[in-house]
């Protein structure tokens, strides 16, 4: 049973952490009004723990970058390659944020 209130919209962004240790690229695959999906860069040392606060800055399409405020939800590592999977939700979404999924509808 789906348990998300916010509908997702798959897509293929990059995106920088805020406040992190070295490169710190991650990979947005899907979005919503209220989270994020998204992907580490392989072999990264940053430690995403389920509470804790991150700040992104989103890559648009169009050259724009959005900040977003977040908490992380969940996070699993994939012993094949390093990367993380990390479910984040976004605090008090930006209007820009909200502007930017009425496009992708």
């Amino acid at each position: 049973m789906e348990r998300r209130l916010a509908r997702r919209v798959t897509i293929n962004l990059k995106a920088e952490r805020i406040s992190c240790i070295n490169n710190c690229s991650v990979f947005i695959e899907n979005i919503s009004e209220t989270g994020i999906y998204m992907i580490t860069a392989p072999a990264k040392k940053n430690t995403y723990i389920p509470g804790t606060e991150l700040d992104l800055e989103l890559k648009l399409t169009n050259g724009k970058t959005i900040n977003l405020s977040c908490n992380v939800k969940w996070a699993e590592n994939s012993p094949e390659d390093k990367s993380k999977s990390v479910g984040l939700e976004i605090v008090d979404p930006p209007r820009e944020y909200k502007e930017f999924l009425k496009t992708l509808h």
